[in-house]
Formats: structure tokens, sequence, C-alpha cells
């Protein structure tokens, strides 16, 4: 397994060095060695709490759906303190390598740009839970704050300027995702001659069609997932391995040969 592995690592950056424009697409698996849980897996949030609870209707219409989607960020279940890890670093250095176009991310937890991509250059389809924004004046709240607010014993946390409701900036269940967020992830997928997938099991839509486009468009693809996906017959390199030591090793290579 050993030596297969280091076969697959040397052909992702192989890929990855030659490449032209590199789309990278992250999703739970990549942050879960940063200690964020993942949402679907065995033991994950949705196995304790109902994902029921967290639609947008549920949100807007219900105070008990509200004080429960606050209580999971005030129980640190999506703590804002995660630092990011050997794959975000990897990501991050293949932008400092010049090699990277942008990343598209599933997550949430500004890992990414922690890491060093800057910020134009992530394009999140489900939000970013730096901020809260009030639905009636649009006043936006640093995540920091909010969390404060909640450890103080604040349950359902208000706007300070009008009262009004405070909402996650993130994406719920039932919530359409950002329009011009989705297109532009979307024109960069189809563009890209390499499409580099890490840890997503590449099935909530639209997002899992960002690979697709690639692929169709006639981009290599590399996927980087510990479980299976359904686009495992279609990938170019197939490395079911932990994401950060694997993008360790395949920037290491990728280094090697660009200074060659």
């Amino acid at each position: 397994m050993t030596s297969d592995r280091d076969t697959r690592i040397q052909q992702a950056a192989d890929l990855i060095a030659g490449s032209r424009r590199l789309v990278a697409f992250t999703g739970a698996g990549i942050s879960t060695e940063s200690g964020i849980p993942d949402f679907r897996s065995p033991g994950g949030i949705w196995t304790r709490f109902d994902p029921d609870d967290f639609t947008i209707d549920r949100f807007l219409s219900s105070e008990d759906s509200r004080r429960k989607q606050w209580r999971l960020f005030g129980d640190g279940l999506l703590s804002d303190k995660a630092e990011p890890n050997l794959a975000h670093l990897a990501i991050a250095e293949l932008y400092r390598l010049g090699k990277l176009d942008c990343v598209i991310t599933q997550n949430i937890d500004n890992l990414h740009q922690k890491a060093g991509v800057p910020d134009e250059r992530v394009f999140e389809l489900h939000g970013n839970m730096r901020w809260a924004v009030c639905l009636d004046c649009g006043r936006r709240y640093a995540f920091a704050e909010i969390t404060v607010r909640l450890a103080g014993g604040e349950e359902i946390p208000h706007c300070l300027d009008c009262r009004g409701m405070l909402k996650p900036d993130i994406v719920m269940f039932g919530e359409q995702l950002p329009v011009r967020t989705l297109e532009e992830a979307a024109r960069r997928s189809m563009a890209a001659d390499v499409f580099l997938a890490i840890g997503s099991t590449l099935t909530v839509y639209p997002a899992a069609l960002m690979p697709q486009y690639a692929v169709q468009a006639g981009g290599k693809l590399i996927l980087v997932n510990l479980t299976e996906t359904p686009l495992d017959r279609r990938a170019d390199v197939l490395l079911p391995f932990m994401a950060g030591e694997t993008m360790q090793a395949v920037v290491e290579a990728v280094r090697t040969r660009l200074a060659e």
C-alpha cells in the first residue's frame, strides 16, 4: 500500500505541476483534522441533532428552533477558534507557488483564509461563520462578539440597533445558495484543467456539480477522500488517505518538480 500511495502522490504532483488552471474543491472531510466535526458521518453533528430543526423556515418561524441553532454555536460544535491543518496549509502553499486559481468550498469555517489563501480566491458556497447579520436592518456582527454574548447566557441574540432577528451568515437547509458565488464557482470549474477535490463525499448538490463540470469540460480529476464517492471511477488520481499528510506530500513533490 505504501508504494501504491507514493505512486499516486507522484501522479497527482505531475498533474498539478503541469496545470495552468488548478481549482481546489473542499468539503467537511478536510476540516475534521482541525477538530471540526463532520455533519453526516457516524458520530457527526446530525447524530446528536435533528436536521429538521436547522432549516431556514424553522429558523424564521420558531423561537425554539432559533434557540437550538444558536446553542450549536454556543456549545462550540461549530467553533470559530479552529486552526488550519496540513491540508489547508498545503492548498495555501499551492497558491503561493502560483499553481492555484481558486478554492471552492462547502465549508463555513474560514480555514482556507486563515491558512493564507486570499479571500477573493475562496468561493464559499455555504457562507462563512465569521459573521451574523440582522435580517431587519442588515447590521453585521463579528461572530466572536456573538459567541461572547452566548457564553454570557443570551440564548437568542438580537440586533443591538433595532432588536431585529440575527442569523448566522451561512446557508441553512432550504435556503438558496448565493447566486453570484455559485455562478463564478461553476465558471471556474469548467475552466479548470486540473480539479482537486478534498474531503467531500460529492453527494450534496448543487456543490457536487463542480467536479462534474470540470470533468465534462476535459479537466483532470484528483480525489482525496477516505470514503468512496460517485466520481471515483472518473478520477485520474484517487487518493483514499488522510487529507493532511497526503496533501503535504503532494505539495512537496510539486515543489520539487517546479524547482527542476
